[in-house]
Formats: structure tokens, C-alpha cells, sequence
């Protein structure tokens, strides 16, 4: 019990911004376990400040935006930075440069440009939900960081060194996954049940989180041939986005 809970400190140290005390002990080894808990930890956050946000009465697009930037900044931009890495990568062309372009700490047009859309999904598509939004919130920032717990499972890390390897070197089977796939249908379930929120809107984050998160990994795995710690990344913030952007239509 004590192993889990300085595991899952650790997890929080490493995916997030928020202050740990000194004192406390981290365990980093397989934290990527925790990654989707920590998911719903950082969209219970942003739902109570969206929701503190629009009892003062501000407008809807506006706390919208303000919400994806606290978002961003919870996680130090830790995901959005490898999406960023990981498009400069993909536009080049020779396919045995992309691993070195993406290692570069500059920032090209590719990058900028990803930045800029993931941003812009998650903005409007979040605008354009009215309603359950903080339970929203939860559910799209867990299935995103669940989608890369499979992505770790199921896919060989293309680096011997580097910020994602350890990731790999402690998960290795897709037991990995069940625990907080089991949660999120369970917790998801509940809403539904409590009438929190729409079934409707259940069965769309249940079927398009889970078929989203998957889908997004494989699809960088196509393209690379593996993964790395920036595609990890890329695969939390492409799944919000797009998640997001379905649960528009729940």
C-alpha cells in the first residue's frame, strides 16, 4: 500500500505541475499506471474552475479558453510539447531523420501548426458543451492518458535512452491496462446511472474514448514503426481533442 501510494505521488510529480513536499517519498518506476487517475485528477481540477468560472457569470467561450490554458499549464505543457515534437517529426519526409528532428528542442512550422489545432479543438468542442462539463472534462483527460498506457503495452520504444523508456521497461503486459480501463467503465457507468450525465454521452466517451485512444497510438506506431516519449504525448492530446470533439454530438 505505501509502494502504491509514493507511485502514485510519483506519478503526479512527473505528469503534473502540482507541488509535491520534499518530504514526501516518489517511486517513478511504472507510474504510467496511474497516468489515466491522474488524468481525472487534472479534469476534476479544471471542471471546479470552470465551474467557479461560470457561477461569476463568465461567458462560455471565454471560460472555455481559460480553462484549456490552466489545462496545459497543470501539465507544464508536457503532452503538448511531445504532440509539437512528434508533428515536426512526421513532416519530414526521410523517414531515418524523424526520430532526430523530433529530439530537436526548436520548435518548427509542423509544431506550431499542431499546437495551434489541438488547441483550437479543445476550445470550440468545449465551448460547444453546456452542460456536465467538469464530469466531461474528467473523462476525455483519463481516456487520453489510457490511450497511452496501450500505446507503452503494445508498441516497441524506438529509443535505448530517453523520457518515455522507463515507461516501457516497467509496464510490459496488457494487464497494465485493465485496472484503469475497468475504471473508467465503472465510473463511467455510474454517471449514467446517477443521472449525471446522458447516456448518450456515456456510450460515446466509452466507445470513443477507448476506440480513439487505441486508434491514435496504432496510427503513430504506423507511421514510426514505434513509439517514443513525444508520441506519448501526442497520443494524450490528439484524444482529448478529438473526444472532445465527438462528445459535441452527445
Amino acid at each position: 500500500m505505501v509502494k502504491q501510494l509514493s507511485t502514485f505521488l510519483g506519478a503526479i510529480a512527473f505528469y503534473t505541475c502540482l507541488p509535491i513536499p520534499q518530504r514526501w517519498t516518489l517511486t517513478f518506476n511504472g507510474i504510467a499506471r496511474w497516468a489515466p487517475v491522474v488524468g481525472l485528477a487534472i479534469g476534476g481540477l479544471v471542471g471546479l474552475l470552470d465551474f467557479g468560472l461560470y457561477d461569476v457569470g463568465m461567458p462560455i467561450l471565454t471560460r472555455s479558453a481559460i480553462a484549456v490554458a490552466v489545462w496545459v499549464a497543470l501539465t507544464g505543457g508536457l503532452h503538448l510539447d511531445g504532440a509539437m515534437d512528434t508533428a515536426d517529426g512526421l513532416a519530414v519526409l526521410d523517414p531515418q531523420r524523424r526520430l532526430q528532428v523530433m529530439a530537436d528542442s526548436h520548435t518548427g512550422a509542423f509544431g506550431a501548426m499542431a499546437a495551434g489545432i489541438i488547441l483550437l479543438l479543445k476550445v470550440t468542442a468545449l465551448a460547444d458543451l453546456a452542460s456536465h462539463r467538469w464530469l466531461v472534462l474528467m473523462l476525455v483527460a483519463a481516456w487520453g492518458r489510457w490511450g497511452q498506457v496501450v500505446a507503452i503495452v503494445q508498441y516497441p520504444y524506438l529509443k535505448p535512452e530517453g523520457k518515455g523508456a522507463f515507461h516501457k521497461q516497467a509496464l510490459r503486459s496488457w494487464w497494465d491496462t485493465v485496472p484503469t480501463l475497468i475504471l473508467l467503465l465503472v465510473l463511467s457507468g455510474l454517471l449514467g446511472w446517477l443521472s449525471l450525465i446522458p447516456w448518450r454521452t456515456v456510450s460515446l466517451a466509452i466507445v470513443g474514448g477507448g476506440t480513439i485512444a487505441v486508434l491514435t497510438g496504432a496510427w503513430f506506431n504506423h507511421q514510426l514503426g514505434g513509439q517514443t516519449g513525444d508520441t506519448y504525448g501526442a497520443i494524450v492530446e490528439w484524444t482529448e481533442a478529438l473526444l472532445l470533439c465527438l462528445l459535441t454530438v452527445g
